[in-house]
């Protein structure tokens, strides 16, 4: 088991950047492959990244953030972050934090533990 607590979340102009952070307690973290998915009003949640457990080797991203979000991991501080530049109106979602045992996924139904979610809102 383990708890997952997202903070970092805000108001942001297009073109500028947020840190996401999930904080997460439970089970050694670095057991656990790490994602951040997003979720805007009355659509799916959708992808964003992921980093494998363990030192975080492997990572994976949609299209839609390549080149612009980077994911890391902090297993001393049981921390994952996402770091987000170059933001456009259309990242504006809440943006949730998940994890999984095994490699990264990018389907949300594969992983097992989630967090509340912030609220990103990027104003054009």
């Amino acid at each position: 088991q383990v708890q997952l607590v997202e903070s970092g979340g805000g108001l942001v102009q297009a073109g500028g950047s947020l840190r996401l952070s999930c904080a997460a307690s439970g089970r050694p973290f670095s057991s656990y492959t790490m994602g951040w998915f997003r979720q805007a009003p009355g659509k799916e949640r959708d992808f964003v990244a992921a980093i494998s457990w363990g030192n975080g080797l492997n990572t994976a991203y949609s299209d839609s953030v390549k080149g612009r979000f980077t994911i890391s991991r902090d297993n001393a501080r049981a921390t994952v972050y996402l770091q987000m530049n170059s933001l456009k109106s259309e990242d504006t979602a809440v943006y949730y934090c998940s994890a999984r045992t095994g490699s990264p996924a990018i389907v949300a139904f594969a992983y097992d533990y989630w967090g509340q979610g912030t609220q990103v809102t990027v104003s054009s």
